[in-house]
């Protein structure tokens, strides 16, 4: 039997219409589901989101069960829909010890909600989401939009990437990185998981593309990005936020294990009191 079959015998399972309708009652604070085994979480999910296409929170216990289920998720529902949001170092609460592909995959998730275009999963476990982001008012604020045909300057848009604490280099390799070759600035923003080319004709946007960093070849075409510095040092003295502030309040939140995911943040706020 294929993936497609089973998403449909869960869709409209009887089971997943109890449970559609249990949600669709607004004076229900929570529903509680027993004996939900390997994947059979990820379709029950998928299938309450074709009938209430809301975002949907999923906190696991760990990162390694958060990662499995977000691998799982992705093929049932699509990666273009599931994101994960770890967090940004690689051992919680050492400042100096961040991870790069931490912090982009957590701008990700912040620029998609942000977004408001599109409903997502969001993957998660109790460590990352202890950890405070940047405010929506200082997200926007950093968030430079470019599109194809507008007018700006070259010395502006490097000025612009040099007080975001850009790095300027010869080729771009990594998340905040950019580099310059007469008209065209290559840009790997925290917002995207490849870097940007862009192409300008004297001061008038000619062309954006993303493109391989280790190729060079061109990825895909686009009519407007938005790039992003690294939202997790640029405002480390300004106030922040929890990250569930950030998401609308009609999101679905699924926990697994709520009285050990409930454990681990206290004590994760515990640690973060004591650094």
């Amino acid at each position: 039997m294929k993936i497609a079959d089973l998403k449909t015998i869960y869709i409209k399972s009887p089971k997943t219409e109890k449970l559609y309708a249990q949600f669709t009652n607004f004076e229900l604070s929570h529903v509680h589901l027993k004996g939900v085994l390997g994947s059979v979480a990820s379709f029950i999910i998928n299938g309450l989101y074709r009938k209430i296409p809301l975002n949907q929170l999923i906190i696991l216990e760990d990162k390694e069960s958060a990662a499995y289920f977000f691998n799982d998720l992705e093929k049932i529902a699509g990666a273009e829909k599931v994101l994960f949001f770890p967090n940004s170092y690689r051992n919680p609460y050492q400042v100096e010890d961040v991870d790069n592909a931490n912090i982009l995959q957590r701008a990700e998730v912040l620029n998609a909600i942000a977004k408001k275009n599109s409903n997502k999963f969001i993957v998660t476990y109790a460590e990352a989401i202890t950890e405070k982001v940047v405010t929506k008012k200082n997200l926007k604020k950093s968030t430079t939009k470019i599109n194809v045909g507008e007018e700006i300057s070259l010395d502006f848009l490097i000025e612009l990437l040099a007080e975001y604490d850009f790095e300027r280099e010869d080729f771009v390799v990594e998340p905040g990185q950019f580099s310059v070759r007469g008209g065209i600035i290559d840009v790997f923003s925290f917002a995207n998981e490849n870097p940007y080319r862009i192409e300008f004709f004297g001061d008038d946007v000619e062309s954006i593309r993303s493109f391989d960093p280790v190729s060079q070849l061109s990825i895909k075409e686009h009519k407007k990005i938005t790039i992003i510095p690294n939202v997790q040092t640029s405002f480390l003295e300004e106030t922040r936020e929890s990250f569930l502030s950030f998401l609308p309040k009609n999101t679905l939140v699924w926990i697994k294990e709520v009285a050990l995911i409930a454990h681990k943040i206290n004590n994760a706020f515990e640690k973060a009191i004591i650094a």
